[in-house]
This record gives structure tokens, C-alpha cells and sequence, in this order.
């Protein structure tokens, strides 16, 4: 079956590549949500000759090696006269300099008027929008793949509301479920380790690499709270400062595993220094982590709650994604909102009610009178089931 046809980026790929030659082709997201075959089967579909190949290797590849990969898709280019060729760079990131050689190669085929369509892909976002922004200016489009929706694990694997919740959107695990043991070893292993290890550690200056990965186990567990650093740097073996802690955070972010929504505000400066509201943005991540049973999960109102929750923000997040949407909660004392959605100069407020025994709507009504949202919308119980949520893109309900 081909799952990846139902990514919406498909169709904004097949159409940039059937285009006069532009821009450099950036795909940017977390591992395993099917950014290379993605590419491959854009590139299969306009009937391009493709050349591809991978930087990710235990060693780091050197500027040479893109050279060498560039040239064989000059070769491909020239061979199919004015169609032109494709040449797809996968994790090229983990080449140091790899902005400069692209954009010397780029800007020379651009003098000649050599026909080769460049596709960049990256797992790590933060490192591809550093080199794009540095040195790439005015040479590229960018395409953010996030993790699977609910609608599209639905339709690629006929997945049911409480097994995305639980299961998260990871197509390449999709074949696990029904041997849950295996699956969380996949995504432990496979997924978390991988990202931290390759993605992280080897990329980024990281002093402290045993609080990164404590830092992002103790984030799942608080996934869908509002934790100040202070509580965190105070439950964290050898843990710094908050400075490290912000940063690190970032850097799991940057990464798509762990986010820190901030408190909306009118005053930027407040936003920026407030208590960050933890975020896994696939549930698959927190459940890989729990001992128990992952069928007796939705019987437990507070870790079910919690998990209905962190998939409604998780959805929210990665939607707004390459999109002018910004994702807040808000607090003010013991009284708060689960999401804001901040759509220029309109609000938008979500109160998740999912079970949770902590939840009430009194932060809805004060934060409406406060800040006069355009929508309030509340999500599960007797107002639009989660379900439905989730299976709906984000701009219908914040146009509706």
C-alpha cells in the first residue's frame, strides 16, 4: 500500500519538481515519518531520473562527498536533456559546511543553466533552518514533515481513535502493535536512542549528554503540565542551571520528541521567561516508556486523560509547523487553559476535558473576558469529541 500518497506534502513536492528549475527542495522533520520515501516516490511520479544518496553514517561525511554526489546528478541532468534530473541529499546535516558547498554547487548550475532539481532532506530541523537561514537565503523552499496525523494513520493503517492515542503516528511501527513489547523496544531503541545519539549528541555541543536524555524521560512523564525549571533542576541528577535545561529542552524540540509551549501573553518578555508547558509531540513516545500493560491504559482516567490531552497539543503543534500559527497555554493562578492558538491578531482557546480530575472551565471564562478570543472551543465530553479534533486540519476550526 502506498501510505505515503496520503501526506499532504506530496502534492506541493510533485508540483515544485515539475516546475521550471527555482528553488533547492528542503524536506525538514523528525526520523521515520517518511521523508525519503516521500521524495523518492515525488521524484518516481514525475518520471524523473533520480540520484539518491545518505549522509547518515556512523562517520561523518566531508564537503567532498557532496561534491561527488552532485555530479552524478549533473550526469543524470545532462542525460535527459531539457526534463532535467533529480538529485535528492538525505541527512545533510551531518556534513559540517554543508550550506557553503551547496550554495557554491547551487549558484554554479544556476550560471550554466544546468537543469538539476536539488531535494535536501534532514532529521533535524533545528541544524537544516541554521545553514538555510546562514547561508541558503533566497535559494530554497522549505517543507516541514511532521509526525503522522491521526487522519492519515487512519487512512494509510485503519487505525482507531484509541490506537493512534496510544500507538502515536509512527507508520514504520504501525506493523508492531499487535506485539506491544516489541514495539516499545522498536521505539526505544529504534527511535528515541537513535535521535538522541545521532541526532543530537554527535550534531550539537551537549556537556551533559546523561541530563539530555533525563531531561527527556522526566518530560514525558510531565507531558501535558506546567513544570518550572526550578522544579525540574531540582529532580534532575547533576542538572545545572535552567539556562541548560532551556537550552537542552530546545535542542529535544528542534528534534520533534519533546516541546515547552510558553504562557501567552501581550508582553513578549513575560512569554519568553514563563514556566514552559511540557509537550511529547507523539504519544508514542511516553507510552514506549510505560512498564505497564498498554491496553489497560484507556481504563485510567488520569493517564488516559493525559494521553487524550498530549495528542490534541501534539496535533496542534506539528500543524502549525511552517504555518503562521502559534501554540500557547495560559495560567493565571489556579486558573488556566490547556492551548491558545494565536492566528495573528486572533485568539483562538482550547479546553481539553478528557477525564483528567484536575479539570474545570472557570480558565476558559476568565481568559475570555480577559483577552476576548474569537472561538472558544472545548474538546471531549459534551462539546467536539477528540476524535473528531483531531481527524479535522487546524484551520477549519480556527476559520469556522
Amino acid at each position: 500500500m502506498d501510505h505515503s500518497f496520503t501526506r499532504s506534502q506530496f502534492s506541493v513536492l510533485r508540483k515544485r519538481l515539475a516546475e521550471h528549475r527555482t528553488f533547492i527542495q528542503v524536506l525538514a522533520g523528525p526520523r521515520q515519518v517518511g521523508k525519503t520515501t516521500l521524495a523518492l516516490q515525488v521524484a518516481e511520479s514525475v518520471k524523473a531520473e533520480v540520484h539518491y544518496a545518505s549522509a547518515d553514517e556512523p562517520s561523518l561525511k566531508g564537503t567532498a562527498w557532496i561534491e561527488q554526489q552532485w555530479e552524478s546528478g549533473r550526469i543524470l541532468a545532462a542525460r535527459t536533456a531539457n526534463k532535467g534530473g533529480v538529485l535528492i541529499l538525505d541527512e545533510i546535516q551531518k556534513i559540517p559546511q554543508w550550506s557553503e558547498t551547496v550554495k557554491r554547487l547551487w549558484d554554479s548550475d544556476t550560471r550554466k543553466k544546468i537543469p538539476l532539481h536539488v531535494v535536501l532532506l534532514g532529521s533535524s530541523p533545528l541544524l537544516i533552518h541554521q545553514g538555510l537561514t546562514e547561508t541558503l537565503a533566497g535559494r530554497f523552499e522549505l517543507l516541514h514533515v511532521t509526525h503522522w496525523s491521526f487522519a492519515e494513520m487512519s487512512s494509510a493503517f485503519g487505525w482507531t481513535f484509541e490506537q493512534y492515542v496510544i500507538y502515536g503516528g509512527y507508520p514504520g511501527a504501525a506493523q508492531l502493535v499487535s506485539e506491544p513489547d516489541r514495539w516499545k523496544r522498536y521505539i526505544n531503541d529504534s527511535l528515541i536512542e537513535t535521535t538522541v545519539s545521532r541526532d543530537i549528541l554527535l550534531m550539537q555541543r551537549v556537556d551533559k549528554p546523561a541530563l539530555l536524555r533525563q531531561l527527556f524521560s522526566l518530560g514525558c512523564s510531565y507531558s501535558g503540565q506546567i513544570v518550572s525549571y526550578q522544579k525540574l533542576v531540582g529532580q534532575l541528577q547533576d542538572a545545572g542551571n535552567t539556562t541548560t535545561l532551556s537550552h537542552y529542552l530546545s535542542l529535544l524540540s528542534g528534534a520533534g520528541m519533546l516541546t515547552g509551549l510558553e504562557k501567552y501573553s501581550s508582553q513578549k518578555i513575560r512569554q519568553r521567561a514563563s514556566s514552559p508547558k511540557l509537550l511529547v509531540l507523539n504519544t508514542a513516545l511516553l507510552t514506549a516508556q510505560i512498564a505497564q500493560p498498554l491496553d489497560s491504559i484507556v481504563q485510567q482516567r488520569d493517564v488516559w486523560g493525559r494521553l487524550v490531552e498530549s495528542s490534541v497539543g501534539a496535533h496542534l503543534y506539528n500543524s502549525s509547523l511552517g504555518t503562521p500559527l502559534k501554540i500557547y497555554y495560559w495560567r493565571e493562578g489556579a486558573k488556566e487553559v490547556d492551548f491558545i492558538v494565536q492566528y495573528g491578531k486572533t485568539l483562538t482557546a482550547i479546553e481539553v476535558k478528557s477525564g483528567r480530575s484536575r479539570e474545570t472551565l472557570a480558565g476558559i471564562t476568565q481568559f475570555t473576558k480577559q483577552f476576548k478570543p474569537q472561538r472558544s472551543l472545548l474538546v471531549g465530553a459534551d462539546g467536539i469529541p477528540a476524535e473528531e479534533f483531531l481527524r479535522v486540519p487546524i484551520m477549519q476550526w480556527i476559520e469556522r
